[in-house]
């Protein structure tokens, strides 16, 4: 686990946050506390997937599927509310590694437990299969290993095996290269078959410490795959076997979860797992884990208690909601912790219009954790051809703009380093810090760049080429840089900055980013 960032959330929700647990491809997952004391893992999802109403829908279906599934051997879901601005869910804490971090840490698993770790899975996908689910992401990090017995987490492209709706729009994994069934990765009909080779995959890979399809590229390990047997190298026995018959390519061939599990423990995964089922170096580990946990203290300079929601969260079966009383969209921590935040985020906030963005991407996560600075620049100043004073307007548009085709052309008043807080959503959403450089240039050429970072320490950087600049406005190109990854939008799309005093402000024709907007001060001397 890592200590909170100073500029991380210290609270979601009613949850005090005390450290960052990791990162995926969906989200942050943190440690956290309730006000009662329990302790919990709270999923926040990442910004880029905050206004993606696609990724909304598959957030939902996670939180309901784990919420019908909640049996033996998956980590139970207490509390969520995927209707938020940043969606987030909260599951009983499980103190342990997943599989993929045990087994690079210490090595392959010992038979016992190795026998242990598949009937519990099969015994928790047989539940899963019964409720005519399909888990789809069965893998070593989706596998956690407590002193209780083996969790099968993270539910987010489970579905209904009748359904025939598509996963494939952008950001949304279909599953994991290596570990996914042929008939998953050919677009075929996805049965719990797939989940049991899956399962197959990650027993040889616990067994044996490498995956049964090795490869350097997602496009070999997928044509490993469809194509080759796999590897089982140092797998003997009915483990080798039992692994074999769960990768078969044709899917009628392999086992189902709850033979698997008759086959792996007669008695029941419990029974194998009762007395100590990890080895001895796991178990000091787990242990070791769960006393820090437990004498964990959310950090003494950034106390911000239960935050309450405009709405319930997920009613049901989800354990006591919090308190619902209406609250600001953010409430600074004490100034002793510059940087802290707590953020309680109204469940009626609308997403934006086309449903994703990239910077309200980069920042949304951190709204969710509560410390999204926004860049807004908005300034109206109307200056005089010199570059002196003006008067100051609450809005209207410069009278003319003329092409910026000589040398020198940008008034000095623009250049320099620039810096605020950013908004979007007609200041809705907080977006994190912005940066502008502006330095000389003509028209059709480089002027600078904008960086944008979030609470979370996600950049993106945009290239700005010079359209037209006038005592009144700068107008720019903005284009995202090849450098970025891949929750920024390269799209072009134009900017502003307008004078306003001694700031500019900041305006963006970027609606699939919220628009964003912002006031940015000068931090350096012009360049």
């Amino acid at each position: 686990m890592q200590p909170l960032g100073a500029d991380e959330p210290a609270a979601v929700g009613p949850y005090r946050l005390l450290g960052r647990l990791g990162s995926g491809g969906m989200g942050r997952v943190y440690l956290g506390r309730s006000a009662g004391g329990r302790t919990v893992a709270v999923k926040i999802v990442h910004p880029q997937y905050a206004l993606d109403e696609e990724f909304r829908a598959r957030f939902r279906r996670e939180v309901a599927a784990a919420r019908r599934v909640g049996g033996a051997w998956t980590a139970p879901v207490l509390d969520a509310d995927p209707d938020a601005p940043v969606p987030w869910a909260a599951t009983a804490y499980a103190a342990g590694p997943s599989l993929a971090q045990a087994v690079t840490a210490h090595g392959p698993l010992p038979d016992r437990t190795v026998r242990a770790l598949g009937a519990g899975l099969a015994e928790a996908l047989a539940t899963v299969h019964a409720l005519d689910l399909v888990h789809r992401d069965v893998k070593p990090s989706n596998v956690l290993l407590t002193l209780d017995g083996p969790l099968l987490i993270d539910f987010g492209i489970a579905r209904a095996t009748t359904s025939a709706a598509s996963l494939t729009a952008t950001g949304a994994s279909v599953g994991s290269p290596g570990y996914m069934a042929p008939e998953q990765i050919l677009g075929g009909r996805v049965t719990g078959a797939a989940d049991v080779f899956s399962l197959g995959a990650v027993l040889a890979y616990a067994a044996t410490g490498t995956p049964p399809f090795p490869g350097d590229s997602s496009a070999a390990l997928l044509y490993k795959v469809v194509h080759e047997e796999p590897e089982l190298g140092s797998l003997d026995g009915e483990l080798r076997e039992i692994a074999a018959d769960c990768l078969a390519k044709d899917p009628a061939r392999r086992p189902a979860p709850a033979d698997l599990a008759r086959r792996l423990a007669p008695q029941g995964a419990a029974a194998l797992i009762t007395g100590g089922w990890l080895p001895g170096l796991l178990v000091e580990q787990v242990s070791r884990s769960a006393v820090r946990i437990l004498n964990l203290e959310a950090s003494a300079d950034a106390p911000s208690g239960p935050l309450d929601f405009s709405s319930p969260a997920v009613p049901g079966q989800f354990g006591p909601a919090p308190v619902m009383t209406p609250a600001p969209v953010m409430t600074p921590a004490p100034e002793t912790a510059p940087g802290k935040v707590s953020v309680s985020l109204a469940a009626t906030s609308a997403p934006g219009e086309r449903g994703r963005g990239r910077r309200v991407s980069c920042t949304v996560a951190l709204a969710v954790a509560g410390v999204l600075a926004a860049v807004s620049l908005g300034v109206t100043t109307w200056l005089r051809p010199d570059g002196g004073g003006g008067n100051d307007t609450a809005g209207g548009a410069p009278t003319h703009s003329a092409p910026a085709d000589r040398a020198g052309a940008i008034p000095a008043r623009y250049l320099g380093t620039w810096e605020g807080k950013a908004t979007a959503l007609d200041g809705a959403l907080p977006m994190g810090t912005f940066r502008v450089i502006v330095h000389q240039a003509t028209a059709g050429k480089e002027l600078g760049r904008l960086r944008q970072t979030d609470q979370l320490g996600g950049i993106c950087e945009d290239i700005l080429t010079l359209k037209q600049v006038d005592s009144t406005r700068l107008l720019a190109t903005s284009t995202g840089a090849k450098s970025n990854h891949k929750g920024c939008d390269p799209a072009p799309h134009e900017i502003r900055l307008t004078p306003t005093g001694d700031d500019l402000t900041y305006t963006s024709t970027a609606a699939a980013e919220g628009n964003p907007e912002a006031r940015l001060s000068k931090v350096t001397p012009d360049e």
